[in-house]
Formats: C-alpha cells, structure tokens, sequence
C-alpha cells in the first residue's frame, strides 16, 4: 500500500476541539510525555492549530467558536506506565472515570476526564494475549468484573447516571 499521509503521520488523526486548546496541549505534554508540533494564534487570541505528538501519533485540536457546541472526545493513548500516567493525568487536573485495573486482552488501563471535557484511556500493554485465551479469561470474576466496571462507569460518566448499565461482552459466532 503507498503512503497517503506526511511522513511522521498516521492515515487516521484525532482533532479535539477545546475552549481552551493552549492549557489542552500543556496538559498533554504534562500527562502523556507529548511533544508539542503546532500552536498557531490566530487575529482573535484563539487557537486556529495545534499539534502534539504523543507516541506514534499526532492529536490535532484547535478552540471552540462560541456558537459552536461542546464536542468532547473520546481517546486511547498507549503508554509505558497506565497507573503512572493516571497519576500525572490527575495530578495535572484530570479526574478518574475508571480506576486502573488489568484487561484480559493483556492491556492495564483506566479512564480519566481531562479538565477540558475530553474521556482518556490510558493504556500500557504488559502482555500478548491470544484472541482464544482473552475470551476465555472473560469468564473469570476478575476480568468480567473489570469489564463491568469499566462499562458503568463509562456510561455514568456520559450518561449522568448515579449508576451506569453494563453487559457482558458476547464471543461473535467463530
């Protein structure tokens, strides 16, 4: 397959609008060790563009016109430490949606919602799991109830719930 993308970019690119895209970028770089690229003023004072590169992949985002509606995002960041990147995460402002805990697919991640509106899950890999052994895992208590929890608590997050519904997870017919 050629290339379609700039070098240094992937095909698919998260943009996040922001009321205050500035203090989002200094959050990233803080939380996730990204690298700012862009932050381009424009006659107003807003941010017209903004680039960070955060891993393999650059988050572009710019600020919210005021007629324009709130647009949070929903992202997944790969990282070296999920529980330590939490840590920065809320120590630079962010709030915990779902505690860190391990998946059965080898992942170990949580959710945070960052001060600008914005749902992160935050992500290391610590195992390679087969596809066959993740779904038989899905059956012990453990990994059904950090599914659990990770579903209602999403769906409290964004539904505004006290208590957020959750379903197990069904195989697709092999």
């Amino acid at each position: 397959m050629n290339r379609t993308a700039p070098e240094g970019y992937t095909s698919v690119a998260p943009w996040v609008v922001t009321d205050d895209t500035g203090a989002l970028l200094d959050f990233v770089a803080a939380a996730f060790d990204g690298e700012e690229l862009a932050r381009v003023p424009v006659e107003d004072g807003s941010v017209g563009h903004g680039e960070i590169r955060v891993g393999d992949t650059v988050v572009l985002a710019f600020d919210r016109r005021p007629d324009w509606p709130v647009m949070p995002s929903l992202l997944r960041v790969y990282v070296p430490d999920a529980d330590a990147a939490v840590a920065a995460a809320v120590a630079h402002g962010a709030r915990v949606v779902t505690e860190v805990s391990d998946s059965a697919w080898g992942d170990r991640g949580g959710r945070v919602r960052d001060p600008f509106g914005n749902i992160w899950w935050v992500v290391s890999r610590h195992e390679e799991v087969a596809p066959d052994e993740a779904w038989r895992r899905m059956s012990e208590p453990r990994y059904a109830e950090a599914m659990r929890v990770a579903q209602q608590t999403l769906d409290a997050e964004l539904s505004g719930r006290e208590t957020g519904l959750a379903s197990p997870p069904r195989r697709p017919n092999a």
